[in-house]
């Protein structure tokens, strides 16, 4: 028996332990972690510290060593989003559904755990503390695999909420981190057919889709964000010119990293030489790379490096951005369509119709209009904390919360009947 194979088995064994346990246990284990990692946060500090100092010398870029970074008011977030869990409903045992059959029969659809979750994440520790109490929360155990990058943050939050549960009387192989790194111990973990029931991969397209290729286990795609923003021509005056402008702002640079960040620029031509000298200018308070085609360099200048079809198949997470510069909604629709990875799309406009056709026609978990990207988010959706942005279409897509993290079963009552 392998590495993973060890550690699935412990997550097998906890799981009726966890599928049986109480939403009062399981709240009173989310608020022991709660104020453990407030009470630690010095030691958990101490262990970031030993990452960022690795991310430095192996030149990380400043975007990626955001991501990976842990401060007092990030762990106090972490620590109140776990308080927020606690507050929710619990969503385990509750029916969906019943009926009763002119045989009799009493048929109820009832709210389950999925059982045995492994999660492969890259560089945010954070997910470590979501990921867990999330399935913790939802009656499931967890098999954690995060990023070389983070470990020593990843096994110091791991330890922490492990002892944490345990106080409560839950089992503390309910969360378990794979502290083997190794590419060979993530092929093997993907492989756990008779111990894990679903794999959830969150980090960047090259993750995912490695995940997806290798995993013999079920796969819930999540987090690949080449994500755009669409300017219309039908803009009326500097009100809406400053909104497009605010809208583009945010949605690059207040958190570059993360993935519902945008990419990718697309602008109409009718307002594209008013628009895009407004949004360099925003932008370079940023340093913000430009990638365009003829017509942006055309408008802007030496400063815009060619984009190639590379480039706007690319998810940055840096301060770097695309932009095409279109003609028409249809090749607007076109490019999306091509390079999008099904994440989050936005249009500015002030058409009716236009804005219509684009949220029926996009293809994405979200499709907004003159609204930034950012905000696709379980805690912005008002859904609490979340998995991950989930981009496919089964089961579960968009903020993957609690309910996404459950599934059903039926429950059968009769009083002898027989077929």
């Amino acid at each position: 028996m392998n590495y993973a194979q060890t550690l699935g088995q412990k997550a097998k064994a906890a799981a009726p332990f966890m599928a049986a346990a109480s939403p009062q246990k399981k709240n009173a284990a989310l608020q022991a972690i709660a104020d453990a990692l407030l009470a630690r946060m010095d030691e958990i500090i101490k262990a970031n510290d030993l990452d960022l100092k690795a991310a430095q010398e192996n030149n990380m870029t400043a975007a990626l060593q955001d991501r990976l970074r842990l401060t007092e008011a990030r762990i106090k977030g972490m620590a109140d989003a776990v308080v927020q869990l606690i507050a929710m409903d619990d969503p385990i045992g509750g029916v969906i559904s019943g009926s009763v059959r002119p045989n009799g029969l009493r048929i109820m659809k009832t709210r389950v755990p999925l059982g045995c979750i492994g999660i492969i994440f890259e560089s945010r520790p954070n997910v470590t503390v979501d990921a867990a109490t999330l399935c913790l929360k939802a009656g499931n155990t967890v098999l954690l695999r995060g990023g070389k990058e983070a470990i020593h943050s990843n096994m110091c939050l791991t330890n922490i909420m492990r002892k944490a549960a345990s106080t409560a009387g839950l089992p503390m192989d309910c969360i378990q981190l794979v502290e083997d790194t190794s590419r060979e111990t993530a092929a093997d973990m993907m492989q756990l057919n008779d111990y894990l029931d679903v794999l959830i991969p969150r980090g960047g397209a090259g993750l995912i889709q490695a995940v997806v290729k290798q995993a013999t286990v079920p796969v819930i795609e999540t987090g690949a964000g080449n994500c755009h923003v669409y300017i219309d021509r039908c803009l009326h005056g500097e009100e809406d010119y400053a909104m497009a402008v605010n809208i583009v702002d945010n949605a690059k640079t207040q958190r570059p990293s993360v993935c519902n960040a945008i990419e990718g620029l697309i602008i109409h031509e009718d307002v594209a030489e008013l628009l895009l000298p407004r949004i360099k200018t925003a932008l370079d308070a940023h340093d913000v790379v430009f990638y365009g085609d003829e017509r942006t360099q055309a408008i802007l200048g030496d400063c815009v490096q060619p984009a190639t079809e590379e480039i706007y198949d690319t998810e940055f997470n840096d301060y770097k951005i695309s932009v095409k510069v279109v003609s028409s909604l249809d090749e607007a629709l076109a490019h999306i369509a091509k390079y999008s990875t099904k994440h989050s799309e936005c249009i500015i406009t002030k058409d009716l119709d236009t804005a219509t056709r684009f949220q029926r026609e996009v293809d994405a978990a979200a499709v907004y209009v003159n609204a930034s990207t950012r905000f696709t988010d379980g805690g912005e959706f008002g859904y609490g904390a979340e998995i991950g942005i989930s981009t496919q279409k089964l089961h579960a897509r968009g903020p993957m919360g609690l309910t996404e993290l459950t599934t059903v079963k039926y429950l059968i009552e009769g009083n002898g009947q027989i077929r």
